[in-house]
């Protein structure tokens, strides 16, 4: 009896060290990071509503795709970067091939900068042109140590809207990473990230793929 009550005890305990471990280990916020972290999830729900009924979505636009929420990291503050743009003094006209093997000319205009761990990290921005509209537009497009993994395998993208005061900090923020349309339809062909555009580092941040 006295074993059964011995072990009983111990048990408890190894279970509230545990317990308090697990908690201490957790990542405490601040009610602004608390607050960020709630707008993103917001985001992130309405876009799924939006993927599953939207008729401009890639899982109805070109016929019908089975939809699941998107996959999502936690959303992580430490993932927020902020970064001015450096142009690059000669903006080299590139080929970015489509995943459909198509070729796409794109301007590698600069990039901004991430530091992790201490290291510095260069982060390409493209200027391109709509193909159905001609519209400019600015975009990163990444891969990284998580991709073919716990990401698409072609690769994320970020949005990016160029401001004119040169001197300008932009936010980089990976929670925000989201997959091409082809990670869910074949009918779409999305720009492939080239050898360039790689990040040595992983980006447990943004959106995971679709399609185990």
């Amino acid at each position: 009896m006295k074993k059964r009550i011995l072990f009983f005890v111990i048990l408890v305990i190894a279970i509230a060290v545990i317990a308090i471990a697990f908690v201490s280990s957790r990542k405490r916020y601040s009610p602004e990071e608390q607050a960020y972290i709630k707008k993103i999830e917001q985001f992130r729900s309405e876009k799924n509503e939006e993927m599953k009924n939207s008729s401009d979505s890639p899982f109805n636009a070109k016929g019908k795709i089975h939809f699941e929420n998107l996959k999502y990291f936690p959303v992580d503050p430490s993932y927020v970067f902020y970064s001015k743009l450096t142009e690059y003094d000669k903006k080299d006209t590139i080929i970015i091939y489509g995943t459909k093997g198509e070729p796409r000319k794109s301007l590698r205009y600069g990039y901004v900068t991430i530091k992790v761990d201490g290291k510095n990290y260069k982060v390409n921005v493209y200027k391109g042109y709509s193909v159905h509209t001609g519209e400019e537009y600015y975009a990163i497009w990444f891969t990284d140590k998580t991709t073919n993994n716990e990401t698409y395998g072609v690769g994320r993208y970020l949005d990016f809207e160029k401001n004119i005061n040169k001197d300008y900090l932009y936010t980089i923020d990976f929670n925000k990473a989201y997959n091409p349309y082809c990670a869910y339809s074949p009918n779409y062909s999305c720009a492939v990230p080239t050898r360039e555009d790689y990040l040595d580092i992983e980006i447990k941040a943004g959106e995971k793929k679709f399609h185990n």
